[in-house]
């Protein structure tokens, strides 16, 4: 039998930060602003702020988790251990489509910025050209061996890089803001508009998507030097800093665009290059060249740092006994699951193929809601954790627990919720239908089988939620609608609908956080080489 290795703490706080900008500040400023813009107008630099609120409200929640148990794909462990296999394998079956398919957008968006230069990547419809697929391909080849020699090399070119990306879009702001008309702050024209607009452009605009980077400190724990100290302070640094300047570029944005086109209505923009096409607009010509340089760069190393992260999702869900075990082992000399990283690169590619989604915004509200059905156990989890077991060392004790973890979880499920019909009722169908392989998994385990029946009982509040999710969705405003436009199976308008939501979803966390298992079943971790 081969030695196992194990992970390598080479990660310091600075590396945790930027795993985390980097993985925010990805394809989403580069199409994040327009897409607002075109949902919510000139109130769209709201929906950034709630969204930055929701995704601190559960970086807090997860802090504390990372911090008091700091194990490589954390958020597949931590529901794991306070409900059970069956909670645990939803969560990493989730977690397993979000991650690979985050690699995919990011590619889509890089191959259709440089579209704008080379156009023999994209077909009329936006979707990839055989050699655009070939483009897409190979930069998931180029993730895969940046990441396949060392942790500390991955570590250090993903902080290099995201230092650039900070700095081109704070100059393109600083110069659109000298080409600002105030005036486009009174302009209407935006489809839907108003508070549902805002509530829409937080999913729909790909501004939910943007922010879902924050969770790499969690998931890289168990390779930070210090991951008591650095773990809480990276997350919650890393979200202000990437709220800070995502507001301020869907400012630049709406102020910027030229009067003739916001006359026509904030609906009718239809770059395809935002900011590139709209400093051409402007005559800012070495702008939107600079744009296009960092077009490449932004989504690139975000897929490079979510590519990095699917192979220790995939090492936790192995961890956990409901993948295969090859996943699970590390490398000795290099401290990495080398196993999961080839998985990493199959998948990856696999969701660029052109029978997949054709461009950005139609993966960008599937990829959003997957995470967030990772998202959601992680209040109940925290909470349970409090009553379950109270002696656990908590290095970053987050204080008002009480009212953090429901606001947390009901956020969540805004989010999921705001995602809409067709996404909500194609994720809950893959998931239960995916309890095929759990069955599987468990009749091959006798430890499983024999915590079957106390598993399924600690996930019963899923399977409600679930239901639940489902039927707003439907009856909601934000269900389906039929070839006129219309939603004829509306029972509940906005925002009551999201009010609803919220109640329902209280009531589900205290249902959740009450059938936890009795003790949870920490395990010890001996993957960890210091």
């Amino acid at each position: 039998m081969a030695q196992q290795g194990k992970f390598k703490k080479e990660l310091s706080f600075l590396d945790l930060t930027f795993l985390g900008c980097g993985s925010i500040i990805g394809s989403g400023w580069l199409y994040g602003a327009m897409n607002g813009a075109k949902l919510a107008g000139a109130h769209s630099w709201i929906s950034w702020v709630i969204g930055a609120i929701i995704f601190i409200l559960l970086g807090l929640v997860y802090a504390e988790l990372s911090a008091a148990l700091p194990r490589s794909g954390g958020f597949l462990r931590f529901p794991d251990y306070t409900h059970g296999s069956m909670v645990g394998y939803l969560i990493g079956f989730a977690s397993l489509l979000g991650y690979t398919s985050v690699i995919g957008v990011e590619v889509i968006a890089v191959r259709s910025y440089a579209t704008h230069y080379w156009a023999a990547l994209s077909t009329a419809d936006g979707g990839p050209t055989t050699l655009g697929f070939i483009v897409q391909a190979l930069l998931v080849l180029i993730f895969f061996l940046i990441n396949y020699w060392s942790v500390n090399f991955f570590g250090k070119v993903n902080t290099f890089v995201t230092f650039f990306k900070f700095v081109v879009p704070i100059l393109i702001m600083v110069v659109l803001f000298m080409n600002m008309d105030v005036s486009n702050f009174h302009a209407g024209g935006a489809d839907p508009g108003g508070i549902h607009g805002v509530f829409k452009a937080v999913v729909g605009a790909g501004i939910a998507f943007a922010f879902l980077g924050f969770r790499q400190s969690v998931d890289f724990a168990a390779e930070a030097r210090n991951p008591q100290r650095d773990i809480p302070w990276s997350i919650i640094i890393s979200i202000a800093l990437c709220l800070v300047l995502y507001v301020l570029l869907q400012l630049a944005f709406i102020g910027a665009v030229p009067a003739d086109v916001v006359a026509a209505g904030w609906s009718s923009l239809d770059y395809s290059s935002p900011w590139a096409d709209l400093a051409q607009t402007l005559g800012i010509i070495w702008l939107a060249n600079l744009v296009l340089i960092d077009s490449a760069i932004s989504p690139a190393a975000t897929g490079n740092i979510f590519l990095s992260g699917t192979a220790r999702v995939m090492f936790a869900w192995a961890k956990n006994g409901y993948f295969y075990s090859i996943f699970r082992k590390v490398d000795p000399r290099t401290g990495l699951p080398r196993g999961a990283l080839w998985l990493a690169l199959i998948l990856g590619i696999a969701w660029t193929l052109p029978a997949q989604f054709q461009v950005w915004s139609g993966l960008v509200g599937a990829v959003t809601a997957a995470f967030v059905f990772t998202y959601m156990t992680g209040p109940i989890s925290a909470a349970s954790l409090r009553k379950t077991n109270p002696e656990l060392k908590r290095p970053f004790y987050l204080k008002g627990m009480g009212i953090v973890s429901p606001l947390a979880f009901i956020a969540a499920s805004f989010i999921a919720y705001w995602s809409g019909w067709d996404v909500v009722k194609l994720l809950v169908l893959m998931l239960v239908g995916s309890l095929v392989l759990y069955f599987a998994f468990v009749d091959k385990d006798e430890k499983l089988r024999a915590t079957l029946k106390e598993d399924f009982r600690a996930c019963l509040w899923m399977f409600g939620y679930y239901a639940f999710m489902l039927i707003m969705s439907y009856i909601g405003s934000f269900g389906p609608t039929n070839d006129a436009g219309e939603k004829p199976h509306q029972l509940i308008s906005g925002p009551w609908d999201t009010l609803v939501v919220a109640i329902g979803s209280l009531v589900i966390y205290y249902w959740g956080v009450n059938t936890s298992l009795k003790k949870a079943r920490i395990t010890e971790e001996e993957e960890v080489e210091e």
